[in-house]
């Protein structure tokens, strides 16, 4: 399958969020913004979610700095992926969502997994047009990161904490993590999550299934 790419352009335009959301809601796509660290694991996430996530139609934009590993990796599943490469930039914009959602076929399509750019800074600043959010936390990052980066975790709408086998090998607290979420985030769930094992993904994957039948419920 052939993996299309464009270039960020480094614009921020906050109107253009909200005229992605319009469009969407048109064409009845929810979109879910992917945010973590490299490595957290938010292509494998992204692969289990859509095994889990049985009956919807699946587009991926996959966001690097440079290079298709990851677009490679859903298109062998048969999944319409397009690459956004920033060039250096450490986020997607708005504006690039906006150029690239043009190579997916809205018509045919229910949910667009967004993965952004490996940072647990920038991403959380930019809405590129998301219906919900999730941020990933890897148990080998350690459980000191809320604290260190609270913006991405009190604007998301659940944290996966991810690679949750590994918990036996890592000195990680996720009930403090947790409590430290639900400081600045009543509203925010929490998921420990391994996409090696399946833990916890049916559950994750039931809370984001009623948020698109919400949305669809109540017309975007």
């Amino acid at each position: 399958m052939e993996i299309k790419i464009v270039r960020q352009i480094l614009e921020w335009n906050e109107d253009k969020s909200n005229e992605i959301k319009a469009l969407l809601s048109e064409k009845g796509v929810f979109m879910i913004n992917v945010m973590g660290s490299p490595g957290a694991g938010k292509t494998s996430l992204i692969m289990v979610l859509m095994d889990a996530l049985v009956g919807y139609r699946f587009g991926v934009v996959e966001g690097d700095v440079a290079g298709q590993v990851d677009a490679k990796k859903i298109a062998a599943l048969g999944i319409p992926v397009a690459q956004i490469n920033t060039d250096g930039a450490c986020h997607i914009e708005a504006m690039s969502i906006e150029r690239i959602l043009p190579m997916f076929p809205l018509d045919e399509i229910e949910v667009i997994f967004v993965e952004n750019i490996g940072n647990l800074v920038c991403p959380a600043e930019f809405n590129i047009g998301e219906d919900f959010r999730i941020a990933v936390l890897s148990i080998p990052e350690g459980d000191d990161k809320v604290e260190k980066y609270p913006l991405l975790f009190a604007t998301s709408d659940v944290l996966v904490i991810s690679k949750f086998d590994m918990k036996p090998h890592f000195d990680f607290d996720e009930d403090v993590v947790e409590k430290k979420t639900r400081d600045i985030n009543p509203h925010g769930k929490a998921f420990c999550v391994s996409s090696r094992d399946g833990t916890g993904i049916a559950e994750l994957a039931t809370q984001i299934s009623a948020r698109i039948n919400l949305k669809k419920h109540i017309g975007g």
